[in-house]
């Protein structure tokens, strides 16, 4: 959870000049880590980047460094009281002092990426007071890393460590000794030369630098799983007390065609390590100066759209290996051959002119860095990489929202109190509808005869008497409601149970076209029983032909326990091949004679593969003739996450068609609390209840973190003809963000449908502008 503020900034990072796309792993890499949290907190954007670096001049996005580190730094008591402004002030200095060593300007494109990203982060973590301190810190590190590169004082102690991993004879062994201008790694151009995990040290340019050398992994197939799955297992024991700080995974460039294919192994990986593995993985490819292979044209291909070809191929095996298409690992471009053409220098350099060896170690320095800043600024949510087994988690304010809407449904099936009181002056305009003479109903023909002025008569007489008759029918049905209501303890028998009712035929359903006989009652009637369980298919409009046309059952009940106490159990179940949705509500009510209502009720959902378990309880009661007050608790489960909230509301009628309704409630969790309440005016229609025309107006206020939303909302249903409703729902609040939204629907004025036109008509004059590609370009997009 994170303040409005917070998300506001986090916002612009996301699309600033990084562009980045946060994207994180989940904790099965090293046990003991950091849990991964379900849902996506917006700091991420401004949070950790890893640096992607096939060329200075496209350079891609910067992304979050996910793994810990608990390797102890050596820190004095000093620093380690240091405030978290201070650790990365001190951070800064040490990056600095790196890039001079390495003789990288502070303008890079990624050198200026990865500073605009921790001052972007810092910003976000810092109070209102600290803004300024911030901004002149940031500058001043300049200013000290200069002075303490040229005098050497402090001494420069940062060091990192990278695990390797790849098939046997890619060039694992041979990178690393490259990289240390030493040969510390055994290396065979015939066979492997790696036969167990073992850790290669050494310093370039004052950093130091550990390598996790592994044995070679073999090529996939049947007869190679076995001892793959060993050696990984081996390397994820090893580094289980020292995570990394990254990954390489190697692949040789000049042996990717069209018949590569290491999806199995690339699995198995993740089997074993899990999908974060990936995350902080850059994939080096060697042999990057070897001859290429010919075009489709017959001709060589060029080195560019070569490297882009086997680049994209792997980035796709990774994507179905972690069912997630949203990462972009970066890649590292490597030549260990001795007849490598160099600079002056001697530096390496690849047929594109870079020197891969700098790229590498600033590369590495990059993310080593962000990993650091990430651990002082405590940034703990992530997003998943892969498929996810669980729906995010909604925000406080948006579940105390939503609790303060919630109504218990009454399992009696009567209507409140106050729309008790609502139609109890229906008994005056009884009268009115028998003392209405005869009318004509007029056929077909007859009424094409009338002009037009007598057909807009006919019709709203017939409009006017049709609301009489509904307010004289919904009069006589709660006159029968208040007579069964006395006589049901009659109707008890001598061991309490009210007598069954007898069997009914539910109404035929509308089912969807089919090839069919027309005449399926045999498949879509059932019959209530004497069980009082009413059992009914939820029907499925877009079914195939010959289908049974059905997704999923619904189970309703209601009972009366005893003389003042209801039950009610509702549910639905849908499954297709892949998911399953389950949808049910379980509620008690208990009618004090005195006057309270006390309700419970427990809601259970689906939300993906986990279950949102939701217990809810109040207590109404009528304070005045028109005022009722309602209390209500609320407990909320959602897979590790609790949240228990509180509300009072208050309700009044003015009158006979003006609503009064008053909320205020608290929702603690996750070591958060959201504050909130509501004020709602509703102006009901005279022909209410039977047309439901009215308007509401609602002022809400959400509070969390000391930042206060205020926000207004305007909501109207209205009838604009005899066959035409129409409803305007209208909202805005003190952040400039608002929504408007109409909706029409009308039987007599058909020519509304032409609206849909405009939409389809756009979109075909735009399908015939871009030649009817599929592909559009960004600004359409």
């Amino acid at each position: 959870m994170m303040s409005i503020k917070d998300w506001v900034v986090s916002q612009l990072v996301s699309n600033s000049l990084a562009s980045a796309r946060p994207l994180s792993g989940n904790d099965t890499f090293f046990e003991g880590s950091a849990q991964t949290a379900n849902a996506p907190s917006p700091e991420v954007s401004a949070d950790l980047s890893h640096p992607s670096v096939p060329s200075q001049e496209t350079a891609p996005p910067l992304r979050q460094v996910a793994f810990e580190n608990p390797r102890q730094h050596h820190h004095t008591t000093k620093e380690k009281n240091l405030d978290p402004l201070a650790k990365i002030e001190m951070l800064q200095i040490k990056f600095l002092r790196l890039l001079h060593r390495l003789g990288r300007p502070q303008d890079d494109l990624i050198v200026a990426k990865v500073l605009y990203r921790i001052h972007l982060a810092t910003l976000i973590r810092a109070g209102e007071s600290d803004l300024k301190r911030v901004n002149l810190r940031s500058d001043k590190a300049k200013e000290i890393a200069i002075q303490q590169e040229t005098s050497g004082v402090p001494e420069l102690d940062f060091e990192f460590t990278i695990l390797v991993l790849g098939k046997t004879g890619v060039g694992k062994s041979s990178t690393i000794n490259s990289i240390l201008n030493q040969a510390k790694a055994k290396t065979n151009a015939f066979q492997p030369a790696t036969d167990r995990v073992q850790e290669v040290a050494g310093t370039v340019n004052g950093i130091k630098i550990s390598f996790v050398d592994t044995p070679g992994l073999l090529p996939s197939s049947p007869n190679t799983i076995g001892r793959n799955r060993k050696i990984l297992h081996k390397i994820k024991k090893r580094i289980r007390k020292s995570p990394p700080d990254m990954v390489l995974y190697f692949e040789r460039l000049d042996m990717i065609n069209n018949n590569y294919s290491d999806l199995p192994l690339l699995k198995l990986i993740t089997e074993v390590f899990g999908t974060g593995i990936w995350f902080n993985t850059m994939l080096v490819m060697t042999h990057s100066c070897s001859p290429l292979p010919e075009g489709p044209n017959g001709y060589p291909a060029t080195y560019e759209s070569y490297r882009t070809q086997c680049t994209d191929l792997i980035q796709r095996y990774i994507h179905q290996a972690i069912s997630d298409s949203k990462l972009e690992n970066p890649f590292l471009f490597v030549e260990n051959h001795p007849e490598c053409r160099t600079n002056v220098n001697g530096d390496k350099i690849l047929p594109d002119g870079q020197i891969w060896k700098s790229q590498f170690i600033l590369s590495c320095l990059c993310t080593k860095i962000l990993g650091d800043v990430n651990k002082v600024l405590d940034f703990q949510d992530r997003i998943e990489l892969g498929v996810s087994n669980s729906a995010r988690v909604p925000s406080l304010p948006h579940l105390l929202s939503s609790f303060l809407r919630h109504r218990i449904s009454n399992p009696n099936v009567t209507e409140s109190e106050i729309d008790y009181i609502a139609l109890s002056d229906l008994e005056k305009e009884d009268e009115e509808y028998d003392q209405l003479p005869p009318i004509r109903i007029l056929t077909k023909s007859q009424f094409k005869k009338l002009s037009n002025s007598q057909k807009n008569d006919y019709l709203d007489e017939l409009d006017y008497r049709e609301t009489l008759y509904l307010k004289k029918q919904l009069k006589e049905e709660l006159r029968a409601r208040k007579e069964k209501k006395i006589s049901e303890d009659g109707n008890l028998d001598g061991d309490g149970n009210i007598d069954p009712p007898e069997p009914v035929l539910l109404p035929d359903m509308a089912v969807p076209p089919s090839f069919d006989s027309d005449n399926p009652l045999h498949r879509y009637r059932c019959l209530v029983t004497s069980d009082q369980w009413l059992a009914r298919p939820v029907l499925d409009p877009h079914g195939w032909d010959h289908d049974v046309g059905f997704d999923g059952i619904n189970l309703e009940s209601a009972t009366k326990v005893s003389k003042n106490l209801y039950a009610s159990v509702t549910g639905q179940i849908s499954k297709d091949k892949q998911d399953l949705n389950v949808q049910s509500e379980c509620c008690v009510a208990f009618l004090d004679p005195r006057g309270p209502t006390y309700s419970a009720a427990l809601d259970v959902q689906s939300s993906g593969k986990e279950l949102i378990y939701t217990l809810h309880s109040s207590t109404k009661m009528r304070v005045l003739e028109r005022n009722i007050a309602e209390c209500g608790v609320s407990l909320l489960s959602f897979g590790n996450s609790y949240y228990a909230a509180v509300k009072l509301e208050d309700s009044f009628l003015v009158g006979n068609r003006v609503k009064f309704v008053i909320n205020g409630g608290q929702m603690r969790g996750r070591e958060q609390a959201a504050y909130g309440g509501s004020l709602q005016t509703v102006i009901r229609g005279r022909d209410y209840p039977v047309r439901n025309d009215k308007i509401s107006l609602t002022m809400t206020v959400l509070s969390m973190n000391k930042e206060t939303v205020l926000s207004g909302n305007i909501e109207s249903d209205f009838r604009v003809g005899r066959g035409t409703n129409m409803s305007i729902n209208a909202n805005i609040n003190n952040r400039n963000m608002g929504q408007l939204t109409i909706k029409t629907s009308s039987s007599e004025h058909l020519e509304i449908a032409l609206i849909a036109a405009a939409s389809i008509l756009r979109v075909l004059f735009r399908r015939a502008r871009h030649g009817g590609s599929v592909k559009e370009d960004p600004e359409v997009a």
